[in-house]
C-alpha cells in the first residue's frame, strides 16, 4: 500500500556511531518503500549554519538523502531545537523540502498537523524566551556573520547548559502543556497531530468541543531506528531493533 514514514529526534553526529548506522539502515533498506518520508526536527545534533555543509559527516548524511529521493520518495524536513538553522542550501543538498513549522496536509484523506513540538512545551518558560530569541531573523542573521568556529563552540556551551538545567526541570515541564496543544487543534479546525521533540512515543485522543484528535508524538532514535508508518485509514508504529539490521 502507499504510504509515508515519519520520523524525528535523530541528533545525529559523529559521536552517535550507532545511530548514524541506523539512520542508513532506515534509508537504504525501509524508506525506498514509501510515497514520503517525513523528518520532524532535530535530524542533527545541531546545526551551525549551511555553510558547514562540505564537512564529511554532513556529506554523508545529505548524500544518503539525496539518494532516497531521486529513488522516488520525497523527503520533507522540518526545523527542531536543535537544528533551526537549516536553510535552503541544506535541503537542496538533500534534494528535500524544507517545511514551515506548523503546516497542514492532506495524509491519505485525513487533515493532518505536523509540527516539531518543542513550541507546545509552555510550561518551559526559559525554554520558550530562547526560542523566540533563536528564532528571530535579525538574531540569526548576526549569529551566521559570526565564523563558523566560532558559531560551533557557542552552540556547545548553550547544549552543555541545556543539559545541565534538565537536571532540576520536572519531566511535567519538558512535556507538552495539553492546553496549549488543544488550542492548537481547535485553531486548525480539529486535525490529526504528528510532533516529535519530547522523546515519549504515545497514541493519545483529545475530547474537544465534540471532536476527538489523534494526537502521534514520534520517538528518539537513542536506542532504536522507529518510524510512523501512515496509509489510506491505518497508522502503525513501526521499530526496526539494532539485531535485526543487516551489517551493510
Amino acid at each position: 500500500m502507499p504510504h509515508s514514514l515519519f520520523i524525528s529526534d535523530l541528533h545525529l553526529s559523529m559521536l552517535t556511531p550507532q545511530t548514524t548506522r541506523r539512520f542508513h539502515y532506515f534509508i537504504r533498506h525501509i524508506a525506498p518503500q514509501a510515497e514520503a518520508v517525513y523528518i520532524l526536527g532535530d535530524l542533527f545534533e545541531y546545526w551551525a549554519g549551511d555553510d558547514d555543509l562540505d564537512s564529511p559527516f554532513h556529506v554523508e548524511i545529505t548524500a544518503a538523502l539525496s539518494k532516497l529521493s531521486s529513488l522516488g520518495a520525497k523527503v520533507y524536513i522540518m526545523h527542531g531545537n536543535r537544528d533551526f538553522l537549516m536553510n535552503k542550501h541544506l535541503a537542496d543538498a538533500c534534494k528535500a523540502e524544507l517545511l514551515i513549522d506548523p503546516i497542514m496536509l492532506d495524509l491519505y484523506g485525513t487533515p493532518t498537523l505536523l509540527t516539531h513540538g518543542d513550541a507546545l512545551c509552555t510550561d518551559d518558560t526559559a525554554y520558550q524566551a530562547f526560542r523566540q530569541q533563536v528564532r528571530n531573523t535579525t538574531w540569526q542573521n548576526k549569529f551566521l556573520e559570526l565564523p563558523l568556529a566560532q558559531r560551533k563552540a557557542q552552540i556547545e556551551q548553550v547544549r552543555a547548559k541545556s543539559e545541565s538545567e534538565k537536571q532540576n526541570k520536572s519531566m511535567s515541564i519538558m512535556d507538552v502543556n495539553l492546553q496549549a496543544v488543544n488550542e492548537l487543534l481547535i485553531e486548525n479546525n480539529f486535525p490529526q497531530l504528528i510532533h516529535g521533540h519530547t522523546h515519549r512515543p504515545a497514541h493519545h485522543l483529545h475530547h474537544i468541543e465534540g471532536h476527538t484528535c489523534d494526537r502521534w508524538v514520534l520517538g528518539d532514535w537513542d536506542k532504536h531506528a522507529n518510524a510512523l508508518h501512515c496509509e489510506v485509514d491505518k497508522t502503525i508504529w513501526a521499530t526496526f531493533p539494532d539485531e535485526s539490521f543487516p551489517e551493510n
